[in-house]
């Protein structure tokens, strides 16, 4: 049942739009006829007679080629126009695609200046350490050591920011990064200063410039003890 009501409630509302789109057809078709005789009678008095204006409207078609002509050149003076448009807007986008690059490079390298005063105080900061021992108990990052053992850190320290700037600026490659870990992990000193450092370096982000290094010089030592190499003073 409720389907027959569906089906029925369907067909009432189409057989409406049909009618109601009839009646509008019908409508609009009425309007035109008046409207067509109420421009026609205009133009018949407005001529004179039937004839005057049949002969008018005669003389009138002969301009229609002249108009063609016009209305096909400034057919292709649109075209020229949206064509003209296209290749502005495609410069602008080229031009904003090269501010764009100018300034993410600008970005870049104020982002490299930045690392690089930070890391010029951090090698003051370093060297008045190995300067003064005693100033190495602030940071206490090498407790109980010896001044001479802290000063071999600090410097070892100083050598792996060296290669990490490098490493992080593209500098390097991580092929030639591993050799240079393979040389500094030949050290006995070195390796004191990356076993004291190791459980901070481990807490590194991985997927980091830091972490990604770490990793670098952790293959250098297990491929050194795999080889039996070892280290030499």
């Amino acid at each position: 049942m409720a389907t027959q009501r569906q089906i029925r409630r369907s067909i009432l509302v189409v057989s409406s739009w049909a009618a109601a789109a009839t009646a509008g057809t019908a409508l609009v078709g009425a309007a035109s006829v008046v409207v067509s005789g109420w421009l026609v009678s205009g133009v018949e008095k407005a001529n004179g007679d039937r004839r005057t204006a049949l002969d008018r409207s005669s003389m009138g078609d002969y301009f229609g080629g002249a108009s063609a002509v016009f209305s096909g050149l400034a057919l292709i003076l649109l075209v020229v126009t949206v064509l003209f448009q296209q290749h502005e807007l495609r410069l602008q986008r080229q031009e904003l695609g090269l501010q764009r690059e100018e300034l993410i490079s600008s970005r870049n390298e104020l982002r490299r200046s930045a690392e690089a005063d930070l890391r010029s105080l951090h090698v003051q900061l370093t060297q008045m350490q190995m300067a003064d021992p005693a100033l190495a108990e602030v940071w206490n990052d090498y407790p109980e050591e010896s001044p001479r053992t802290l000063r071999q850190n600090l410097f070892a320290n100083l050598t792996f920011s060296h290669y990490l700037l490098v490493y992080r600026w593209g500098g390097i490659t991580e092929n030639e990064m591993l050799a240079h870990a393979q040389r500094l992990v030949s050290s006995p000193v070195f390796n004191r200063y990356w076993d004291s450092s190791r459980s901070a370096k481990e807490a590194l982000p991985p997927d980091s410039a830091e972490g990604r290094l770490f990793r670098i010089f952790e293959q250098a030592i297990q491929e050194a003890r795999h080889r039996g190499t070892p280290p030499t003073p």
